[in-house]
């Protein structure tokens, strides 16, 4: 950061100049006018944006060669209120609509897709903007300079964090779109790409509702954000990919059966293994899900959260057809008895005995409402395996 041009050493009346973070917060002040916003709040905007306030939003429009129809969808998909005719766009705003249009007009995007891709775009970012926000300056448990407000710190913080995040965010971003891109090509089937066959997964915390009754709200927070990261670094690490949290719960998927077992097995004994969290149960399914903007959708989805709510305490349920992939690919098999034959048959022919990964157990079939008559089976894992 730069100083401004106060000069350096001691004023006239013996005051020491501004260090570089009380002097970044007096630059930029010209946009507060007679608005009545915050004056701090102004020069954040504009720091963050890079930009000055210049539009409306018609002028905007009118600018990117938009109908104001179309921008307001845009804009409203990205997740920004109406603001009325007031000039608060900037150039960035333009050529944000120019691009989403230009997409448009040369057939790269439908309409409707292009409002998906900005809305889409609005909820993630939305999302990782107020965790980070939360996250800086939660850590700040004292000013860095004394008679300093935590809002006035807000500035320099962003001001040095800013390059370096938005570099890390494209990086991870690129990252993600590989890995997806990959999966796209490897699946050989045209329908598949958009109704795919996987293993969907719900874990849930048991008896949540009542610890939000008796925990005060910083440990409450603590222990999801405990529940989420620990879940999110075993699925990421196995795997399989986590679809979103709800505070208590996570969704997560796999293309494979046995990596989706694996998960729900590890996140059980690790959150047993911790006496600061509850108990756990999973429900997972396997079959035809539709993917839209990052989230699963359809029976399958509907069918592991039902097992979810109905899984016996650390423990994992699984429907008849994740119990058929995992007998069909090897990783269980289909019955205790069928497992001795067949080491014995092997033993026999002084082969090496097929190995189990899974143990599954028929349980009691039962009504699902909306889904009709659903037979559950338990997972574990088989004896000596890890």
């Amino acid at each position: 950061m730069t100083v401004d041009d106060t000069g350096s050493g001691t004023g006239a009346h013996g005051r020491v100049d501004q260090s570089p973070l009380s002097a970044s917060l007096e630059r930029g002040d010209s946009h507060a006018g007679d608005s009545g916003e915050d004056p701090l709040a102004l020069r954040l905007e504009q720091l963050i944006l890079g930009a000055e306030r210049r539009y409306t939003p018609f002028q905007a429009a009118r600018s990117a060669g938009v109908s104001m129809e179309l921008a307001s969808r845009f804009w409203r998909a990205m997740g920004f209120a109406d603001i009325g005719q007031a000039k608060a766009l900037t150039e960035a705003d333009v050529l944000a609509l120019r691009r989403l249009a230009g997409l448009v007009e040369a057939g790269l995007l439908s309409e409707a897709m292009a409002v998906q891709v900005a809305r889409s775009t609005g909820q993630t970012t939305a999302r990782l903007a107020e965790w980070q926000m939360d996250s800086f300056l939660e850590g700040l448990t004292e000013p860095p300079e004394p008679g300093m407000t935590r809002t006035e710190v807000t500035y320099p913080i962003i001001e040095l964090l800013l390059p370096e995040l938005e570099e890390f965010l494209v990086y991870v971003w690129r990252r993600q779109l590989a890995a997806s891109a990959g999966r796209v090509i490897q699946t050989g089937d045209d329908e598949e790409m958009v109704d795919r066959r996987l293993a969907v997964g719900f874990a849930d915390l048991v008896g949540f509702t009542r610890l939000t009754r008796r925990m005060e709200e910083e440990e409450l927070g603590e222990l999801v954000e405990a529940f989420e990261t620990t879940s999110a670094d075993l699925v990421a690490a196995r795997g399989g990919r986590l679809i979103k949290t709800l505070g208590d719960e996570v969704l997560y998927a796999a293309d494979d059966a046995g990596v989706a077992a694996e998960i729900a097995l590890l996140l059980v004994e690790t959150m047993a293994n911790d006496n600061t969290m509850p108990e756990l149960r999973v429900g997972m399914a396997f079959g035809t899900v539709t993917t839209r903007m990052g989230d699963v959708f359809g029976t399958t989805v509907n069918l592991a959260s039902r097992l979810t709510s109905i899984a016996p305490r650390d423990a994992v349920l699984v429907d008849s057809a994740f119990a058929e992939e995992l007998i069909r690919t090897g990783e269980a098999p289909a019955s205790e008895a069928e497992a001795a034959e067949a080491a014995a048959a092997a033993e026999k022919q002084g082969e090496e005995p097929p190995t189990y990964r899974f143990a599954l157990q028929p349980m009691w079939q039962r009504p699902v409402r909306g889904l009709g008559v659903v037979e559950p089976w338990l997972l574990t894992r088989r004896d000596g395996a890890s």
